[in-house]
């Protein structure tokens, strides 16, 4: 996400950075290229004027132009108005602060992801949040929109409102909210019906829904990759609603970014959740300082960390790392550590959240990153005797065939598998032979093969 501004305002900073001093006309035409930019990512124009008059004020101050390092300054100064522009500092998290059942009305426009988006949610809140959510949907002009709900609801784990034809909208959601007060539930999610286009009966039928029910949430669901559309879609039900939070959908393939730049200052409703996939827990808190920290090239290692702890066996993890650390290492702990990366999701986006790897986007789309790689090679392994995980040196040519055979792949392929694993092998021993303290003491880089550069630095490789 953000790739196109992100590269584009990388070169800026690494211009002035560059410089050993700067002068008030330096920061004028970095700004000009910031304002470029951000217009390029479709950020609306009174948010892009904003944004430069705060920078501006800021940089060209004397405590900054006079600075040991000016141009570290402005970028700083870019990133903390970005972070005021996205919402200031933390998550905004779902009020859930009413008496139950909590109503949440979802809105937005027909083809945003809103009955997906409510799916998610509600698997969101039963898995991380421990509530009994009850999913309902209210759309009785869209065919079959009812039924859909009901099968992300059976995928979700939660129960959802039973359909009687013919009810309105307004009566669903009273049903909805009797049987949530009768049944116990925590939270009951309202999927009202879209539109094509914003037009007064949708909105009026929103409206009756939000009399009927008071809900502690009105989420407006928008598509991030229809960039400026977005941000008008998003005022125009504010304006109507008074939304309270905002939910962007398809954050994952939205390159330039101007929806999220745009939505709080526009709307003054805080982006809350962000939509970064198809599966059904690819749901996020929206943080502006990581989003602005992985827009500037800075990374979100916070996030990156927190993706690990999720899904990453910890007792697995402890006992990996204890066999690395003795040098012991067999294709039963590689595919073991395969099958912690993939539950990680895709390998390229993680790299991405490392400080720096923006840089190296390039190289990172053509080293065939994809999951799919790591599932043909536990497939490999797979078809490998225990004696043959081993002692991965008993695989010679009929071997090889054999195993190739198995997991439906080439004899190319097992090479490469074993090529891999010989690599970080050795890697692996040198880890034993170094401990920790070895580690603390040279750097990662004392791990690498001899001639192998790092980005920037052979010895340091972040």
């Amino acid at each position: 996400m953000f790739e196109a501004l992100s590269d584009k305002l990388s070169g800026v900073f690494d211009g002035l950075r560059a410089r050993g001093s700067l002068n008030e006309s330096d920061v004028t035409e970095a700004l000009r290229e910031v304002r470029v930019a951000l217009l390029d990512a479709d950020v609306a124009l009174p948010v892009v004027r904003d944004f430069i008059a705060k920078v501006r004020e800021r940089a060209v101050g004397a405590e900054v132009l006079d600075s040991v390092t000016p141009g570290q300054q402005v970028v700083k100064i870019v990133n903390d108005v970005m972070i005021e522009a996205l919402g200031g500092e933390g998550a905004v998290p779902i009020n859930l602060a009413a008496a139950a059942p909590v109503p949440i009305l979802m809105v937005g426009l027909q083809g945003s992801g809103k009955t997906t988006t409510s799916g998610k949610l509600a698997l969101r809140l039963k898995d991380k949040q421990k509530r009994r959510v009850l999913l309902a949907s209210l759309d009785t002009q869209r065919p079959a929109a009812q039924l859909q709900l009901a099968q992300l609801a059976d995928q979700a784990g939660v129960p959802s409102l039973p359909i009687i034809a013919g009810q309105t909208p307004v009566q669903i959601a009273n049903r909805a909210m009797d049987v949530g007060r009768r049944e116990g539930f925590d939270v009951v999610i309202l999927d009202t019906a879209g539109r094509l286009s914003i037009d007064e009966e949708l909105m009026e039928e929103v409206r009756q829904v939000r009399a009927a029910t008071s809900p502690a949430e009105t989420l407006l669901v928008v598509d991030a990759m229809t960039g400026q559309d977005a941000v008008n879609t998003a005022k125009a039900f504010n304006d109507a609603l008074s939304i309270t939070g905002i939910v962007l959908t398809r954050m994952d393939g939205d390159a330039r970014g101007g929806a999220a730049l745009s939505m709080r200052a526009i709307t003054g409703a805080p982006i809350k959740l962000i939509g970064v996939g198809e599966k059904q827990d690819a749901l996020e808190d929206f943080h502006p300082e990581r989003v602005t920290g992985r827009i500037l090239g800075m990374g979100d290692i916070v996030g990156l960390v927190e993706r690990a702890t999720e899904t990453i066996d910890q007792a697995e993890a402890e006992k990996l790392a204890a066999r690395m650390m003795k040098g012991k290492f067999d294709l039963e702990d590689y595919a073991a550590q395969l099958r912690q990366i993939g539950k990680m999701g895709n390998l390229t986006s993680m790299l991405e959240m490392l400080p720096g790897m923006g840089k190296f986007k390039q190289q990172l789309a053509g080293a065939d990153l994809d999951t799919k790689v790591f599932k043909r090679q536990a497939a490999i392994i797979s078809s490998m005797t225990v004696k043959e995980r081993r002692t991965p040196d008993i695989i010679k040519a009929n071997r090889k065939k054999r195993i190739a055979a198995g997991s439906g792949t080439s004899v190319q392929d097992v090479n490469r598998l074993l090529k891999q694993f010989d690599d970080m092998s050795a890697i692996m021993k040198k880890m034993g032979k170094l401990g920790q303290k070895g580690l603390m003491r040279q750097g990662l880089g004392a791990l690498m093969p001899k001639g192998m550069q790092m980005p920037g630095n052979n010895r340091r490789p972040f």
